[in-house]
């Protein structure tokens, strides 16, 4: 049997309050929380995939993950809008990044407490 890779199950996102970027991902972002088993590591859920939050724990740096855009929405402008007002902080207004044969792509950019950057996304058709 051939080993096969079904998608991302979870994504480490390293930080430096837990207990603060968890606010941002639940309260702001709107994500389910599944678990906190220590003060240094919490888990939430966006879409079928979960994310850890969790202090330097011998991998990783504050501020140097990858660029997260797993966050898809429809009417990309009004939700970049929202979450700025509910206190994310802008890096990028929404804007279309590429034209697809059936859809465009558009991409906006947010920072969460610790300045990581947070893509939304839309495919719109």
């Amino acid at each position: 049997m051939d080993p096969t890779l079904e998608g991302i199950g979870q994504i480490a996102i390293t930080v430096s309050d837990v207990g603060k970027v968890l606010a941002f991902y639940r309260g702001i972002l709107g994500l389910k929380f599944l678990f906190q088993p220590a003060d240094s590591l919490a888990f939430v859920q966006a879409g079928d995939t979960r994310i850890i939050l969790a202090t330097p724990q011998g991998y990783g740096a504050v501020r140097a993950n990858s660029i997260l855009y797993i966050f898809r929405t429809h009417g990309i402008e009004g939700m970049y809008t929202e979450l700025i007002k509910l206190g994310a902080v802008g890096e990028r207004v929404p804007q279309l990044a590429a034209k697809m044969p059936d859809y465009e792509l558009w991409l906006g950019f947010l920072r969460d407490p610790d300045g990581n950057v947070v893509g939304l996304m839309e495919e719109r058709r």
